[in-house]
């Protein structure tokens, strides 16, 4: 430590933590530029004083020695490091040269996860992709939440209109494919979940979960049923008949604004319960019994995330799930699913996108945009697949932002090849990685502590309204960017080359006032709260806007103002379902599903020590009996093999896995050459993806389906 940092003085300062969905209250104190310590801010009206390891961590994230502060160029013989003006101008050059040659469609982008963590990339990344007029578009969303934005879409009029569960008032909380106790909410914000659950149980309420593995969240529920992996539709389908068929059913004031559910009816009483439950491995006494005390409960909320949506059935599963909350009266209910009143509200505005679907598809398998993205399981055959025509093209240049999709997307090893024949990519991120190694460019915009930050997202899905502004913790080094700095600056040099005029356009946090003053607590709607960005500087620990209210039907974003229950779609996928019914698996293979770590959340996460440190955990787990069956022992080496490619990896015998599944973590394989991720490549494990099936999707949404992909496990010759 210097003189000068010695002689400076302790600050204190407060934020939000920006590495997962949970957003806890951190408080963080420093001295010149060393960070002291980081604990959880007690005054923080969602979180509480809660954080995970993760939020520990950022100190590590911040001195990284391997992430990127300068721009690096590509040559023959090695990276170089260039000036940002020389940057941007090479940028621009190479992505207008192929905008020429090929059309706006032969430059695709993809926005990883991180994109929703950061808000300037969110309002800045939207304007550089218009000016290149490209329809090409890629994100995370279609390995993740794809569809629970279609669903709230197509029932709810926008795809932000998502229910929340309202778990500090429930009564019974009936979980699918979700793990909070890893993940502290996921598409639920709800920091502090453990507290939450312990609060629910004291009052006489339960938790029930279903999963094919009994997961941390499984082990601190009052039950926990073994599901098969890719059959909640076939559990979710049982509880909604026997709703039905006993006359469970409690619309209230619902049924006055709700279509479609006699539709509904007719179709799900007609499967049968017993072939139901024994497709999914849950008995037809634990169904009938769990939807009984769902429909008689005070307060009930379903809630199914990751291991719902990630599946073969997923946006079907998605919508019973939807479906059931509704019949049984507990959307819009205190202690069921709400709907969070956000204090920027990014559905109630002019600016609002409500979402659209199948508008275009993808050139080589048709596959339908959402909201104007394509599903990620189709960006590498766009690339590797010759246009059939002269008006056609293949994509020639891609953009990446804050993502890895050689690690987080479906057969990440063919998506890997295909980066590599680009005539152009560029990558803004603050690590070379396993997908920006592929780039010509890579531009690294500053580090979190170093730039504000505002959830724009991740209060949509809170369970509880609150909102906090972070300012920046450091000032922004010499001779770096800010991400939405990069992304105006690429943008307006691609304009000038291109001749389309420009229109001037406001920082991240004048949007963000300006969001607040007009949004539904702001200075603007003579709201009490008189929201503006100034008062949330003068308030740094955040403001509690309450408890979230029941708001329909004047929230739904249909213009009749109407729950479109039943989606066409749904009914004949639905009929799809009950087509396989009791097909039996050619070969009987394992299923394999994937798993989050507390310390986890994705690929970027394992280059920091306090994050890797403790017990291995990249192994492969496996059912005692499924190990023994195959003549295979504990802490093995084996070889696991799907219809695109193979992995070896360590075998751990698991009681927690269900008979016939078997889990690796998503993330993992920093074992690939010409990436600089010092700590991640001393625990590389391997990747997941590099298992899963780009052909395996859900046919409603083209959700990628990375759970319940077939496998095989065997001993190495």
């Amino acid at each position: 430590m210097n003189p000068a940092q010695t002689d400076a003085a302790i600050q204190t300062h407060y934020r939000a933590c920006n590495l997962c969905e949970a957003i806890c209250g951190l408080e963080i104190r420093v001295r010149g530029n060393e960070i002291l310590s980081i604990r959880g801010d007690e005054a923080d009206p969602l979180s509480r004083g809660h954080i995970c390891p993760k939020a520990i961590a950022l100190k590590d994230i911040h001195e990284d020695p391997n992430r990127l502060r300068t721009p690096l160029r590509r040559t023959a013989s090695g990276w170089e490091e260039i000036g940002w003006d020389e940057a941007l101008d090479y940028a621009a050059d190479r992505l207008v040269e192929v905008q020429r040659a090929h059309g706006g469609d032969a430059i695709a982008s993809y926005l990883g996860n991180p994109t929703v963590h950061n808000y300037g990339s969110m309002t800045h990344a939207p304007r550089l992709l218009q000016t290149l007029k490209s329809r090409t578009r890629f994100s995370a969303t279609s390995v993740d939440q794809l569809p629970h934005q279609l669903l709230a879409y197509w029932m709810y009029g926008h795809q932000l209109l998502v229910p929340i569960a309202d778990i500090d008032r429930s009564h019974y909380f009936l979980v699918l494919g979700a793990n909070p106790m890893a993940s502290n909410g996921s598409l639920m914000t709800v920091p502090d979940f453990r507290n939450r659950l312990k609060a629910l149980q004291a009052r006489g309420g339960k938790m029930v979960v279903l999963d094919p593995r009994r997961s941390e969240t499984a082990e601190v529920a009052d039950e926990h049923h073994f599901v098969h992996p890719g059959t909640d539709a076939a559990f979710m389908l049982g509880l909604l008949k026997v709703v039905f068929d006993e006359q469970l059913t409690r619309l209230d004031r619902l049924g006055a604004f709700s279509d479609g559910i006699d539709a509904a009816a007719a179709a799900i009483t007609a499967f049968d319960l017993d072939v139901l439950a024994a497709h999914c491995g849950v008995h037809a006494a634990i169904i009938r019994r769990i939807a009984r005390e769902f429909a008689a409960a005070e307060g009930a909320a379903a809630y199914g995330r990751m291991g719902v949506s990630t599946q073969q059935f997923g946006t079907l599963t998605q919508w019973l799930i939807q479906l059931l909350n509704i019949v049984t009266g507990n959307l819009d209910r205190a202690g069921g699913t709400m709907f969070a009143r956000m204090a920027v509200d990014l559905v109630d505005s002019p600016v609002s996108r409500p979402g659209h679907f199948g508008k275009w598809k993808s050139r080589v398998r048709g596959l339908p945009e959402f909201a104007g993205e394509l599903p990620v399981a189709a960006l590498a055959e766009e690339i590797l697949t010759p246009p059939a025509s002269a008006d056609s093209t293949n994509i020639r240049a891609l953009i990446t932002s804050a993502g890895n999709p050689v690690l987080s997307t479906p057969n990440g090893a063919q998506l890997d090849r295909a980066l590599s024949g680009l005539d152009f990519m560029l990558s803004v991120d603050l690590y070379l990685n396993e997908t920006t190694r592929h780039a010509h460019l890579i531009l690294p915009p500053t580090a979190a502590l170093e730039h504000d930050h505002y959830d724009l997202i991740f209060h949509v899905f809170a369970v509880r309204n609150t909102t906090r502004y972070s300012e920046a913790l450091f000032d922004k080094p010499a001779g770096t960017l800010h991400d939405w700095e990069i992304f105006e600056g690429l943008g307006a040099r691609v304009a000038a080359r291109l001749g389309l005029k420009r229109d001037a356009f406001p920082q991240p946090h004048q949007i963000i006032d300006m969001g607040l003053r007009s949004g539904p607590y702001g200075a603007m709607r003579k709201h009490p709260a008189a929201l503006t960005l100034k008062k949330l500087q003068e308030n740094p620990h955040g403001i509690d806007l309450g408890a979230m209210e029941p708001c329909l039907p004047q929230r739904l974003a249909h213009k009749d103002r109407r729950i479109q229950c039943t989606p066409p779609e749904l009914l004949v996928e639905l009929q799809h379902f009950g087509q396989q019914l009791g097909a039996p698996d050619v070969g009987t293979p394992l299923k394999l599903i994937g798993r989050r770590h507390l310390r986890s959340n994705n690929s970027w996460m394992h280059n920091f020590q306090r994050l890797v440190k403790g017990p291995v955990r990249t192994q492969l787990l496996m059912h005692p009996a499924d190990l023994a069956l195959r003549g295979l022992s504990d802490g093995a080496r084996v070889e696991v093999r799907s219809r695109v490619g193979r992995v070896v990896v360590e075998v751990s015998a698991s009681d927690e896995m269900m008979r016939g599944v078997v889990s690796l973590p998503h993330g993992w394989g920093h074992d690939r050459d010409g990436t600089r991720l010092d700590i991640a490549q001393a625990h590389a494990g391997v990747s997941n993806n590099d298992l899963t099936d780009e052909n395996f999707l859900d046919a409603v949404s083209g959700n990628a389906a990375l759970n319940g992909v077939p496998v095989t496990v065997e001993a190495i010759a």
